[in-house]
């Protein structure tokens, strides 16, 4: 009788985020040793390693984090520079525990948010991410729009400037067929677009060394700078952004079994991750300093959104040797495009991870690119007459991001402070208590913010009642999310547990 094919029907098997055949193959993997300790610093292993943390770096650099740069230069001045600093750096914190968490297990976030959560719990996850990653996109999308608007002199209205964003993930499809590193190659080109377009802002606005330095070391706080201080704290952590860290790190090929090669890889992808967000520091200071030499203290200072900040910029500075307009514009275009794509990317992974679906590339980036681009659409439709309107939007757009924080920051920590998951890989104590006030902080500012908002927003007995159901359930799924981080210890993590013993010994 001939043997039984016992390979698995394609509906049964398991998404992962990369197939073998799709990662890169590190110089070295093949090699003896690294069975107990990480093998000898290499550069270039560093520089085959490079590229899932500038992916990520992006969401630090999207059309919405510009908006807040530009919003707190002009109404703060420099005054703000050491809160970026210092909330680049809790950002860098949170990304480095789900690079660490993807490597680890093997697995990303949403794979095992589907695995050690309920039915209920996974299903409540998985939609609240899909809305943060809706809003995002709209943000990024509508950021595409206005560079193209100005790019064409006005010509391209904003919601054809959405249907030319909408066809990326087509220029995605295209890249990643070529492999990981073209695609890669391809981001690290529009950051260094960023960096080059906002660096000569930079020159041409010539803000005081002195006073950036300063601004950078020295805190400072005033109750008039409050809200802009809330607001470089609160945009700078993305929801999907940390679910598309844990994925993006499996692109590379690690021996699971060997925990030198493991640490290897996380020691690897942290400095990455750091010289990243280095990076995007570096193009926030610019964006900042920009605006705040050219308009903070001036009366237009609390009018300048992303709408309107290019015609402020060429009306100030748009004497040089190429329109400053356009410089920005070009900036803000390679921002937009560049979260877009890898918002979509981040989709593939949050969908295919907590749905456990195994979809053609093309079907799924089609249905994540739907997802934001049809709700967009109506926007642009709606609000490209009225400025002021869209303004109030992304304020809307800004609240749902901080709404949906907890619930990416909360199953990260849980998960990669368990041994059950994370083996000998699980964070020590003083770092789990360093990462869990960087959340608390996070997320009571976030609080802060919907509750300014919603002060101000809500009128009327039913509006308030609703609201006020809405919190207390979005409350109570918090606080089941913490006590998880307590109890828990499912079936799934015990099995998983005597998987990685055994691979360790």
């Amino acid at each position: 009788m001939p043997p039984q094919d016992t390979q698995q029907p394609l509906l049964e098997q398991e998404e992962t985020a990369y197939d073998s055949s799709e990662k890169v193959v590190v110089v070295g993997i093949d090699e003896h040793g690294g069975d107990v300790e990480a093998p000898p610093f290499s550069w270039r292993k560093l520089w085959l390693f490079t590229g899932p943390g500038f992916l990520m770096s992006i969401a630090f650099l999207d059309p919405g984090n510009l908006e807040g740069d530009l919003q707190s230069g002009a109404i703060a001045g420099y005054s703000l520079l050491w809160l970026l600093m210092w909330a680049t750096a809790m950002g860098l914190i949170i990304q480095l525990l789900s690079a660490r968490l993807g490597v680890a297990t093997g697995r990303h976030l949403a794979e095992l948010c589907r695995e050690e959560y309920p039915a209920w719990a996974r299903i409540v996850l998985w939609l609240m991410t899909e809305v943060a990653l809706i809003g995002s996109d709209i943000q990024e999308v509508i950021g595409s729009a206005i560079a193209i608007r100005i790019l064409s002199n006005g010509v391209v209205p904003l919601w054809a400037g959405v249907v030319v964003t909408a066809f990326d993930c087509f220029i995605f499809l295209f890249l990643e067929n070529y492999g990981v590193r073209k695609l890669e190659a391809f981001f690290a080109v529009l950051i260094g677009v960023m960096a080059l377009s906002f660096a000569w802002m930079f020159g041409e606005a010539k803000p005081d060394g002195v006073d950036v330095l300063v601004g950078i070391l020295v805190p400072k706080l005033s109750s008039r700078t409050i809200q802009q201080a809330v607001g470089v704290v609160g945009c700078i952590i993305m929801p999907h952004n940390v679910f598309l860290h844990s994925a993006l790190v499996q692109s590379r090929q690690v021996d699971p079994s060997k925990k030198g090669r493991v640490q290897e890889a996380i020691n690897y992808y942290s400095i990455e991750s750091t010289i990243a967000l280095a990076v995007s520091f570096i193009i926030n200071i610019f964006v900042t300093t920009v605006f705040a030499k050219g308009f903070y203290g001036t009366e237009i200072a609390n009018s300048i959104g992303l709408v309107n900040a290019g015609q402020y910029l060429q009306e100030k500075y748009g004497g040089g040797l190429f329109p400053i307009l356009y410089i920005w514009g070009i900036g803000l275009l390679a921002a937009g495009q560049s979260s877009t794509i890898t918002g979509t990317y981040a989709g593939q992974f949050i969908m295919g991870g907590f749905l456990n679906l195994r979809l053609k590339k093309w079907i799924r980036a089609l249905i994540t690119r739907s997802f934001a681009i049809i709700p967009t659409m109506i926007v642009a439709l709606i609000f490209d007459t009225s400025e002021e309107s869209l303004d109030v939007l992304n304020e809307w757009l800004n609240v749902l991001q901080s709404v949906q924080i907890p619930f990416a920051l909360i199953p990260l920590l849980c998960l990669v402070s368990k041994e059950q998951i994370m083996g000998s890989f699980k964070i020590g104590s003083v770092l789990k208590i360093i990462s869990w006030l960087v959340a608390a902080l996070v997320i009571v500012i976030n609080g802060y913010l919907l509750l300014e908002f919603f002060s101000s927003e809500v009128n009327g007995a039913v509006f308030a009642t609703v609201v006020c159901v809405l919190t207390a359930a979005y409350v109570a799924f918090i606080l089941y999310l913490i006590s998880r981080a307590i109890t828990f210890t499912p079936w799934q993590s015990l099995t998983r547990s005597k998987t990685v013993a055994g691979a360790e010994n």
